[in-house]
């Protein structure tokens, strides 16, 4: 929301009520904003997005996507007949296993392949639960497994390589470090469902998940933010149910309508057959094909570290267990003793804290103050220095400003108060070339002059390049040494149409 209200009151000081699509796009694709409520917002403020743009910003990330996952697969070679390939990793970390079948595949050009077990315990990605890693070992050669992942219900293994004797019997060993470190995240999950129903209501609803070794994330419908005291009674719940380290019951192959009986809940994005496997920790009972703690006490600490909004009444909390999150709060501790430790006179922390950053924002409003009084000040000299040719005021000059904002600033400033100014405006920040080119609505009319086209003209000098609308332009570049030159152009570009 914030970026968004930057971007229309950018749009409000270039007198435009159009957002660019490409700045829509990278709210939508970095930040998860969605089109349409960016649209809506707009809309209420008599704005909008170029959509044209927005598209063609939708239609690159695709090909770019569809590029980045192109895979050459090559044709199984079939060692043995298995119409069943058995998973039993609920049970086993390791067992004795044969390939089945093979094939070699090129990705992003890396070359892998693709192993089928006829028993496996390596769990396959699905349900939001990553897939298993681990190795199979036979005659003192390994081969590592990379991941594990379904395909039309097929249990695939990624291997670096293909082992020597793809023929021979292997003995196949998950990680199990990782595996328990997953497990106890996906049985996390099921607790803060749990929790969350409890203190938010029952209209919360498994949306999507992700269970990796040391992160979990959850998505729920929700129709406001979850507030700090609400999570944290969602973390006491959870930890609660931790401290009681109770079971795991697991049934399955039950049928589909005595896993209701149980009170079971079906997960979002799972797809059940006619008999199931049901989960259930005391009075969390979900439907589920994951992998998960043998008791909730193994999970050790629950703690949630980020709320936020995915989409129009979706939540997403961010959770981490066990030793990341002693971890996380390690951190936290050592953050605040650092703090502590610069107000060693102070008693309460929080109070010395908050009147730092009281303390802070009156300083940033006296320095706010004398910035802008420097910006008059140079606004003052320009304008004392205007040359007039023809029917208009012509202002070409290198000023000393902190960054390009203010360079904008003080190009609008001149032009509120000139009627029929020509400015063009130069600056080095940070070792960088930054240009600005303004003009009056009188001077683009009369004069045919274009501040977009002067900018891309001139912007050579510095080894950059820019744009901006008929009235301003800027453009930034890697060669200070130009600017004077840049300059001099544009003087002269200007002094031709003029006269």
């Amino acid at each position: 929301m914030r970026l968004l209200d930057q971007l229309v009151e950018k749009a409000r000081k270039e007198k435009t009520r159009t957002i660019s699509g490409a700045e829509a796009f990278r709210l939508y694709d970095t930040f998860g904003f969605p089109l349409d409520l960016t649209q809506l917002i707009l809309a209420e403020r008599e704005m909008s997005v170029d959509q044209e743009q927005f598209n063609r910003e939708m239609e690159a990330q695709k090909s770019r996507s569809k590029q980045a996952a192109e895979t050459e697969s090559g044709d199984w070679t079939e060692l043995r007949t298995d119409d069943r390939e058995e998973f039993v990793g609920y049970d086993w970390l390791n067992t004795e296993v044969k390939i089945t079948r093979y094939r070699k595949v090129v990705t992003k050009k890396k070359e892998l392949y693709q192993l089928v077990f006829n028993i496996t315990p390596f769990y396959a990605e699905s349900g939001g639960q990553i897939g298993d890693r681990g190795y199979i070992e036979h005659d003192g050669e390994r081969v590592e497994i990379l991941d594990t992942r379904k395909e039309n219900d097929l249990i695939i293994h990624v291997a670096k390589k293909l082992p020597a004797d793809p023929t021979a019997t292997f003995k196949a060993v998950v990680n199990e470090d990782r595996r328990t470190r997953t497990a106890n995240n996906h049985t996390a999950t099921h607790l803060m469902h749990h929790a969350l129903r409890e203190v938010l209501g029952d209209h919360v609803e498994q949306k999507g998940s992700l269970v990796e070794p040391d992160y979990l994330r959850f998505d729920f419908s929700h129709f406001q933010k979850v507030t700090d005291e609400e999570l944290r009674e969602v973390e006491h719940r959870v930890n609660r149910m931790i401290r009681q380290n109770t079971p795991l019951e697991e049934h399955r192959s039950v049928p589909m309508s005595k896993a209701r009986e149980m009170g079971a809940m079906a997960l979002f994005g799972e797809k059940y057959g006619d008999t199931v496997r049901v989960v259930r920790f005391g009075d969390t009972v979900e439907l589920c094909g994951g992998t998960h703690a043998r008791a909730t006490g193994q999970i050790g600490l629950f703690r949630i570290f980020r709320e936020s909004s995915i989409a129009a009444g979706i939540r997403r909390v961010e959770a981490l267990t066990g030793e990341a999150a002693e971890r996380y709060i390690d951190e936290h501790v050592d953050m605040v003793r650092q703090i502590a430790s610069t107000f060693e006179k102070q008693q309460d922390l929080v109070k010395a804290v908050k009147g730092m950053a009281e303390e802070n924002t009156r300083l940033s409003r006296q320095v706010e103050r004398f910035r802008k009084n420097v910006l008059g000040v140079i606004a003052k000299t320009l304008e004392e220095k205007m040359e007039k040719i023809g029917d208009a005021f012509l202002a070409v000059s290198r000023v000393e400003v902190d960054n390009a904002t203010q360079l904008r600033d003080l190009s609008f400033q001149i032009r509120s108060r000139h009627p029929r100014v020509c400015l063009v405006l130069g600056a080095e920040v940070e070792g960088k070339a930054h240009l600005a080119i303004m003009l009056s609505d009188e001077v683009t009319g009369e004069f045919g002059l274009n501040a977009a086209s002067m900018i891309r003209e001139i912007s050579g000098e510095i080894r950059g390049g820019g744009g901006g609308q008929t009235f301003f332009a800027t453009a930034g570049g890697k060669n200070p040494a130009g600017i004077d030159s840049a300059l001099e152009k544009a003087k002269r570009l200007i002094r031709e149409a003029v006269r």
